[in-house]
């Protein structure tokens, strides 16, 4: 099929493509297959499309179709597939790259930000390893929904532009409707395109590579004298900030392998996760992920380990002496540990409303797990409502969340005498619980609901959503039961690595 290269001037974008001007050995040119139509579009977000200066509400659905399909490109694109490599459940896959996404373009928006338009679902390119390069309608919305959702919550992420479904069939263990959805991130460069070129014995590509990452977003680590050390420590900080960020709202991962790492730290591929329901540390949300590599009480401890995987793959940049440069990285690793515990106590200080920092904080938030794990609490709600929680009262509504309201008592009896130490005012710690403990989530079985109407024609829900998870934290009472306990059902939900 021929793409059009001319778009309506509604579509004009300020395309920069800065990526494209890297060597060839970074990407492979690649023009998008479309899905046969007819097309319908699910939605589009209002909030990521003026990330790029686009007016949602300017562009007609046929434009937006022609966009989120690549049925019409912007003005001067060049899409191209990234290659890369990565660490897959624990084992190097030397070639890896983008199988069912193409970077359509970058564009520039008028505040001077970088933005990469990345359609998946875009049909074959060389990395697709026999793959189709399709996505189906399930996953895109999985993928849509969560992408707006975690940006909502405030946790660094790709962000979805919209999600358009076709009527061309797409095979996986069913038959499903195909989608393509364009997400946004300022970069997708991953862990895994160090990694293509330290495994493959390419070391002249390393400092090119972090060269176009320097200079296009972290201009300020050319003031430091070693910029490309100080590049690593950059990932290391944003690595373990994000991870902390999921592990306090009860966001499982599902595929942490080193290519969907982001070296700027935000979350990248929704494929297999899910927010708890039901509180278990070794909660896994894949269910291809027999081991549990990627539970959920495993992420901070993944992350460090993708975080050693970069940093062998930039030694040669990092000195030319191989002992001098292991020494600087394991340096840097180390500090790993404290980095996280410090961005994850900062958070679990804010849900629990300590304004103050206590020596024994680390040991009240493992106390209140500890009496979580094995009592059937939900994690949202139980987080939401200890907003509620008096020093001095009985907190049935707490404790009877609980399996064994006694385990609860014993925690609540520690937490009281904390927030009295700290003379805190229950009106406003009460305001600032809510602000970090959000009332929605993308749960699975909303996503499910919302999956089977699209699939009947029906988009209503997957906007209602939408709109709902763009206020994670407010009340939003005519919502209410979308805040509320899981269905009985939900817990034969399963998703996978086709998810």
């Amino acid at each position: 099929m021929t793409v059009p290269t001319e778009p309506r001037p509604a579509l004009t974008l300020n395309v920069c493509d800065d990526f494209a001007r890297l060597p060839a050995s970074f990407f492979s040119r690649v023009t998008p297959t479309p899905l046969q139509g007819p097309h319908r579009l699910v939605s589009v977000s209002a909030a990521a499309a003026r990330l790029i200066d686009l007016d949602a509400d300017g562009l007609s659905p046929d434009d937006w179709i022609a966009l989120i399909t690549g049925t019409r490109l912007p003005s001067n694109a060049r899409p191209l597939a990234m290659v890369y490599a990565g660490h897959q459940f624990g084992h190097l896959v030397p070639q890896l790259g983008d199988g069912r996404a193409i970077l359509l373009a970058q564009v520039r928006n008028q505040a001077g930000a970088l933005w990469d338009l990345h359609l998946k679902g875009a049909g074959p390119t060389p990395y697709s390893r026999q793959g189709d390069g399709r996505a189906v309608l399930r996953s895109s919305i999985r993928e849509y929904l969560c992408s707006e959702a975690m940006a909502a919550l405030g946790i660094p992420t790709t962000r979805a532009l919209g999600l358009v479904a076709s009527s061309e069939a797409v095979y996986r263990e069913r038959i499903e409707p195909g989608a393509t959805v364009l997400r946004l991130a300022p970069s997708h460069i991953r862990f895994g395109h160090f990694e293509y070129f330290y495994y493959g014995n390419r070391h002249e590509y390393l400092a090119p590579l972090a060269d176009y990452l320097i200079d296009h977003h972290l201009t300020h680590l050319r003031e430091f004298d070693e910029p490309y050390l100080a590049l690593l420590d950059h990932t290391i900080q944003r690595t373990a900030e994000t991870i902390a960020a999921w592990q306090s709202v009860g966001f499982c991962h599902g595929v942490m392998n080193t290519d969907n790492m982001a070296m700027l730290g935000h979350t990248l591929d929704y494929g297999p996760f899910g927010f708890l329901d039901t509180y278990d540390a070794g909660h896994i949300c894949n269910h291809s992920d027999h081991r549990g590599r990627y539970a959920y009480d495993q992420q901070p401890y993944i992350g460090h380990w993708n975080l050693s995987c970069l940093a062998q793959a930039m030694l040669p940049i990092l000195d030319p002496d191989p002992e001098t440069a292991a020494v600087k990285a394991t340096g840097y690793l180390e500090t790993y540990p404290s980095r996280y515990d410090a961005a994850y106590l900062a958070r679990m200080r804010a849900k629990l409303g300590l304004a103050v920092h206590g020596r024994d904080d680390r040991t009240l938030v493992d106390a209140l797990f500890a009496a979580m794990q094995g009592n059937s609490v939900d994690f949202a709600i139980l987080f939401r409502t200890l907003a509620d929680f008096e020093p001095d009262g009985a907190n049935a509504s707490l404790r009877n969340q609980f399996l064994n309201p006694a385990t609860f008592d014993a925690w609540a009896a520690q937490y009281a005498t904390r927030l009295k130490a700290e003379r805190s005012d229950p009106s406003q710690r009460r305001v600032a619980m809510h602000a970090a403990n959000p009332k929605y989530v993308l749960r699975n079985h909303l996503a499910e609901i919302a999956i089977q109407k699209s699939e009947a024609g029906d988009d209503s829900e997957v906007n209602r959503l939408l709109a709902i998870l763009a206020r994670p934290y407010d009340e939003q009472p005519e919502h209410h039961a979308y805040a509320d306990y899981p269905p009985a059902w939900a817990t034969g939900l399963e998703v996978s690595c086709s998810s």
